[in-house]
């Protein structure tokens, strides 16, 4: 108890011209986050009691969401401490365990604050969505204390049961999903959306800041190895298709270890990267085929887009007709409101396209989600199951460079639905140069870059007609002949 920093704080020396530079020499992009960061830092300079501001940093995999924590504590002039709660399915990692039991110690927060020696460091809770209630206790009930502005002044860790006061100290807690955080303690975090990279982006990161990297790391000088802006390019159009920059560092890093082998071998002083990658036995096959315009060669198919936890990406959908006796047959481990997306599609199709004419007499109708290991779930991807249905009963093929998002409604409406930066950037990586969207995101195209921008056409939708023209080259037209009245077969 003694070890514990009571009063001692670390001194601060806030400048903000300083700390904008900082923060954009260590990171590209990122424009909200650091906006909001330095937002803090002005507030903190004018009002030295604030407390401080509960932040979480949602984004998928590689994009620099626990780096920045580091920078942030860095101009700060704060002591920075991580505290990984992967996995972490007991309370008492976070309360601490009482004294009454064997080999009982304080909980992550006492201790990471007796390793810093201050009590106001910044701590970063790293994947705080990945807690997991055990049969000790919910991890995350635990963490509403510590994470309410107006509780944790008076913070009491079970194995000290004396309160120490967290008021000073600035959370960072990073997730991939806010899915699995529960509501409440949701509600104590401010979120701050970091989204997946351009193109440019990740070519700017990977000339400014991983190529060096992977050269010191591999004991190679620029003399040595030298990578031009197309060998970055062909790496990442090639070989790389990820919302973040990891899976750009290990093929960096690959080149740099192949380039290490010759040079200790003294087959050449100085390689240049196009030998390099050109070789595939250096870097391995090119993993990312561009597959769209087979794929989309025939009635039936059409490229839908999916917002996860890894960052957008596309996602095929397929359909075909076979004799039944009038089932629809749903495959790629669906979720409900997935299904249900199915079904309404299917509907719609029958009302809007077929006058009312049962579709499913003596057929079956066979809805297939490829990659089917992985399950799929929501609204979003009506509009897509919906043009694939036209265009299967049609015979008619859905344009090769054109994706969809939407959720629909019963009267054809199109809904509008979230991710639609993650999205359009997916269908940017994919080499799409149209997207379909809801009228109503349409305010969500301003987070979007203009570089991708001037790249790709966007139709804004508002009805399934609409949805049709864009898809199908020289639009569809739709019957007016009015709907036949549908006798019940009850």
């Amino acid at each position: 108890m003694t070890e514990l920093p009571w009063s001692k704080q670390s001194p601060e020396v806030i400048d903000i011209n300083k700390s904008r530079k900082d923060l954009d020499a260590d990171h590209y992009g990122m424009d909200k986050l650091k906006k909001r960061v330095l937002e803090y830092l002005a507030v903190r300079q004018l009002k030295n009691e604030l407390k401080g501001p509960i932040l979480c940093f949602v984004g998928p995999p590689g994009v620099g969401k626990t780096s920045v924590g580091r920078s942030i504590a860095k101009s700060l002039g704060r002591e920075f401490h991580r505290i990984s709660l992967g996995g972490v399915c007991d309370q008492s990692d976070i309360r601490g365990h009482r004294r009454t039991y064997i080999g009982s110690m304080p909980g992550r927060i006492i201790q990471g604050l007796k390793t810093v020696g201050v009590n106001n460091p910044v701590f970063l809770l790293d994947e705080i969505d990945k807690m997991s209630p055990g049969i000790h206790g919910d991890p995350s009930a635990a963490l509403l204390e510590v994470l309410d502005p107006e509780q944790n002044c008076n913070f009491t860790d079970h194995y000290l049961n004396v309160p120490f006061d967290l008021s000073q100290v600035l959370f960072i807690a990073t997730a991939n999903t806010i899915n699995t955080i529960p509501p409440a303690l949701l509600d104590r975090m401010e979120i701050i959306t970091v989204p997946g990279y351009t193109h440019d982006e990740k070519e700017n990161i990977a000339r400014n800041h991983l190529v060096p990297k992977q050269l010191k790391e591999h004991g190679l000088t620029p003399d040595v190895l030298q990578f031009t802006d197309e060998a970055i390019r062909t790496i990442i159009s090639k070989y790389t298709r990820e919302a973040g920059v990891r899976g750009l560092e290990r093929k960096i890093g690959a080149v740099c270890r192949a380039v290490a082998v010759k040079v200790v071998e003294k087959q050449s002083s100085v390689l240049k990267e196009s030998s390099v990658i050109e070789n595939q036995k250096r870097i391995g096959r090119n993993e990312v085929p561009h597959e769209v315009t087979g794929r989309l060669g025939q009635p039936g198919v059409a490229v839908g887009l999916a917002w996860t936890s890894a960052g957008g990406q596309i996602m095929y959908v397929e359909a075909t007709k076979i004799e039944g006796d009038g089932q629809l047959i749903l495959t790629g481990q669906l979720g409900s409101v997935m299904k249900e997306s199915a079904q309404l599609a299917l509907n719609l199709y029958g009302i809007k396209i077929n006058n009312g004419v049962d579709l499913m007499e003596g057929t079956d109708i066979h809805i297939h989600f490829p990659a089917g290991a992985v399950g799929k779930d929501g609204p979003s991807a009506g509009v897509t199951i919906f043009t694939v249905l036209v265009s299967l009963f049609s015979g008619r093929i859905v344009r090769s460079d054109v994706a969809m998002t939407g959720e629909i409604t019963l009267r054809g409406l199109i809904l509008p639905v979230g991710g639609i930066k993650e999205k359009v950037l997916a269908a940017h990586r994919a080499g799409m140069r149209s997207v379909i969207l809801p009228s109503r995101n349409e305010k969500d195209l301003v987070e979007i870059p203009q570089t991708v921008k001037n790249d790709m056409n966007f139709y804004l939708c508002s009805h399934v007609d609409e949805v049709l023209q864009a898809a199908f080259d020289g639009g569809f037209v739709i019957s007016s002949k009015p709907a036949e009245h549908i006798k019940s077969k009850l």
